[in-house]
This record gives C-alpha cells, sequence and structure tokens, in this order.
C-alpha cells in the first residue's frame, strides 16, 4: 500500500479508503468483519462511514458494526483513521438533524458509543447547512477537539466558496478548520474542477472522491456478462445516454490491459489534490481487485485520451469565460 498526508497535515492515510455503507443493508455483519480484516491486511488504513448509514433512522447501524468490530481488539481501531459524518437526520426532534452545535455535540457523543472509541479522527460535515454561522460550527469543533472527541474536521458535499468562508473564518479563531473534501468525482463528473478542485489545493484540502465508479458505470458495464451488481436496469438509461463514450472507454481499458474499474480508480489518482478515492466493496474479491489501481501508472498521452473521451473542465472563470 502507498501512503500520503491527508491535506496540509501530517496524517499518513491509505491512497486508497475504505468505505463502509454497504455494511449492513447489502453486506452482512460477518462479510463485514473479513472485509475490515482484509483491510488492515492489505495496509488500507483509512476507513469512511457515517452516522445515517445503514438507512434505518436514528440507528446508525453501520457504526455499530464497525464497533463491534473494533471491540474484538487486537490493535484493529489503533490502526486505522477513522473518518464519520454529522448532519443526517437521526431522529424526528427539530435538532436531531444539521449542524446546529446541539446536534454537532449529540451526533458526535452518539458516534463514538456506536462506534465504540473515544475519538474519531476526522469528523466531517456530511453537508453544508446555510442557517448555522460559521462562529457556531467552529465553536462546537473546537470544544471537541479540546476534549480530545475529534482530531481534524473535515466537509463532504461543499462548494468551492463554502471551503473558503469556513477556513477563513477558522483562521480568525486559529482554529485549524478543514483539512479535507469528500466530492463526487470521476470521469463522468468532473464539474469540482472548476471551484472545489481549486479550493482544496489553495487551502491544502485532501479530496477524498466517492463514487469514484460513477454508480459502476464506468467499471466495465458493456462488457459485463451477467449484471453482478443488481443495478443494470436502473443504470440503463445512462449506459444508453453514455454509450459512445463508454465504447471507447472501454476499448482504450483494453488497449492497456487493465480492467475498466481500476484504470478509473487510477485516473482519481493521478489527479492534483486526490488523497484516496473511496472504495466500496461488498465483497473480498472486489476489495482485491481495488488494489491494482495503486499499480497502475497513465502516461501523459493515455490521460489525454481519456480527456478525450470524458472532457474536463477548466478552473472557474476559465471554463466558462476567457
Amino acid at each position: 500500500m502507498q501512503y500520503t498526508n491527508l491535506g496540509r497535515t501530517g496524517l499518513k492515510v491509505s491512497r486508497l479508503c475504505l468505505g463502509t455503507m454497504n455494511f449492513g443493508p447489502k453486506t452482512t455483519e460477518p462479510d463485514s468483519y473479513a472485509i475490515m480484516d482484509r483491510a488492515l491486511e492489505h495496509g488500507i488504513n483509512f476507513w469512511d462511514t457515517a452516522d445515517v448509514y445503514g438507512w434505518k433512522k436514528g440507528e446508525g447501524i453501520t457504526e455499530q458494526i464497525m464497533g463491534r468490530y473494533f471491540a474484538q481488539g487486537g490493535g484493529r481501531r489503533e490502526k486505522v483513521v477513522l473518518a464519520t459524518k454529522v448532519y443526517g437526520d437521526m431522529g424526528d426532534w427539530p435538532n436531531t438533524s444539521r449542524l446546529s452545535a446541539l446536534h454537532i455535540r449529540r451526533a458526535c457523543e452518539s458516534s463514538l458509543k456506536r462506534l465504540q472509541t473515544d475519538y474519531i479522527d476526522v469528523y466531517q460535515m456530511h453537508h453544508v447547512w446555510r442557517e448555522a454561522p460559521w462562529e457556531e460550527i467552529w465553536q462546537a469543533f473546537e470544544i471537541l477537539v479540546q476534549q480530545g472527541k475529534v482530531l481534524y474536521a473535515g466537509s463532504s458535499n461543499f462548494a468551492g466558496w463554502h471551503i473558503a468562508q469556513a477556513n477563513e473564518r477558522a483562521a480568525k479563531r486559529n482554529f485549524l478548520g478543514l483539512v479535507s473534501e469528500q466530492s463526487l468525482y470521476n470521469l463522468m463528473a468532473r464539474k469540482i474542477e472548476t471551484d472545489v478542485i481549486p479550493a482544496c489545493e489553495f487551502y491544502g484540502l485532501g479530496l477524498i472522491p466517492w463514487s469514484p465508479l460513477g454508480g459502476g458505470i464506468l467499471g466495465g458495464v458493456l462488457g459485463e456478462s451477467d449484471d453482478k451488481s443488481g443495478r443494470r436496469g436502473e443504470r440503463q438509461a445512462d449506459i444508453d445516454k453514455n454509450r459512445e463514450k463508454l465504447e471507447a472507454w472501454e476499448g482504450l481499458c483494453k488497449e492497456i490491459g487493465d480492467k475498466p474499474a481500476d484504470v478509473a480508480l487510477a485516473w482519481l489518482l493521478h489527479q492534483k489534490v486526490v488523497t484516496a478515492p473511496i472504495i466500496g466493496p461488498r465483497t473480498l474479491e472486489q476489495l482485491d481487485g481495488s488494489l491494482r489501481a495503486i499499480d497502475i501508472q497513465l502516461d501523459p498521452a493515455t490521460l489525454e485520451r481519456i480527456d478525450g473521451i470524458f472532457p474536463g473542465h477548466k478552473p472557474a472563470p476559465e471554463d466558462y469565460a476567457w
């Protein structure tokens, strides 16, 4: 495994991030344990989750599974850079969601209990909330950091100007501010190149792409002999819309001699400020296969060909102006 610093911090994380959203809904608890064990064997030390994962309001099913895994001991928790999220709806009362100081505090305490740990390495805001002033949000995070319950703050699904606003306010408070941003980013979703990536670069945030395979469409969907994901039907409209691009993409990957899913991950690893794409394996086979992306080197000519199939964006304002 290769490691890199998370943004401008001294924290070392693996170049692939283990996403756990399938733990519970699609992957059984024993199978989830096996995947986490294998991730550690591979040296994947960066794991991502969220309080809402498991999709039963207020239960935090995925965090509970991970907590019971950590409780087995053996250094499991100590080996992991653990990231979870706050924002989602965890109850039916007014202050059981979003980013009020009250909810941030309660949500953190609840996540700590479910995860059976006394600290969260990277506590991420799952979405921006425009009703809460940054003074309120950062005060809540500062207290959690002072208490040793949170080490770093991260964001997810922020615009570039949200990142700028957040870190300018943090700097005035002599607080470290955001050190990472988790965004939708893949060959078919490159909008963040206009402002989010430039903001991450300027403020020293590590970029953590989610949905790196575009819901599986970039994983060789045209060449699938069967529908292993069970999602072919719901993706069919996107497949039909992008068939010409996908044919060119899968043809290029065949020339390279690697699987489309691996090349798609490798492409992300070649992009500016990307720390680690999130992989969300449902099986050990999927986890093992993703490791190939680390070793794939894409030369400038190949990267240019990929851009020709899936055109990207320039930084704003050049992307839409002169």
